[in-house]
């Protein structure tokens, strides 16, 4: 049996709506983030060194990182879930399903670090400074960044309603967190009617809203 280790409010989401796609049987095992830190409770630290989610065991296996952890179910349970080997669709696939955590989120992550700045508890004489400093980093360089590869996948989805072609994959699956952090906190709006309707398409999905009833409401860290 599955079981995910599956923290509120994270990425682990995304292995729950891919289960739900493959419909093999699983378990949930629930954490909570401390509502001070917002970080994961240390009992996860138990099911993997870093303490991280999402997290995955199988038998007698247990799996760490989003892609990683996607590659290993659709590899052993649902193939179909990737392109044909050799075909220009599969190193599609491979690219997108790794560049949504590697290029994709890193700028959208700074964007919630330094959108805590302007409401961090710090003396009011050093808070200007601090805002200084966010406002500095958002316009040069976060915001730029974020706009550019939301231009990018914009463009991506011009020619195909999926981002390796016409077939739905679990690199979709895995693209999912960038664009509803991007919707969030990223600028994501109806300026991009591609990436909207995609993240309408997903959402209207049975195995996605399955996920959810399974595994609480999904709230991106704001």
């Amino acid at each position: 049996m599955i079981t995910v280790h599956h923290l509120n409010n994270s990425r682990s989401q995304r292995v729950l709506w891919l289960l739900e796609e493959i419909g093999t049987p699983y378990e949930i095992k629930f954490y909570q983030r401390n509502p001070a830190t917002m970080l994961a409770p240390p009992e996860l630290r138990a099911v993997h060194p870093l303490g991280k989610s999402p997290v995955i065991t199988d038998g007698g296996r247990t799996i760490a990182e989003s892609g990683a952890i996607i590659e290993y179910l659709v590899d052993n349970y649902a193939p179909h879930l990737k392109p044909t080997e050799g075909t220009s669709e599969r190193l599609a696939y491979t690219y997108w399903l790794h560049y949504a955590e590697g290029s994709a989120m890193p700028p959208l992550l700074l964007k919630l670090i330094f959108s805590r700045i302007y409401r961090a508890p710090v003396p009011w004489l050093v808070r200007p400074i601090g805002r200084a400093i966010a406002n500095g980093m958002n316009a040069r360089f976060i915001d730029p960044a974020i706009k550019l590869h939301l231009d990018y996948m914009e463009n991506t989805l011009a020619t195909s309603e999926w981002f390796t072609g016409a077939q739905f994959t679990a690199a979709d699956i895995q693209m999912s967190f960038p664009l509803e952090a991007a919707a969030m906190r990223g600028g994501l709006n109806e300026s991009r009617p591609k990436l909207m309707r995609f993240l309408e398409r997903i959402h209207a999905r049975p195995a996605y809203m399955a996920s959810l009833a399974k595994g609480g409401l999904y709230e991106l860290l704001a």
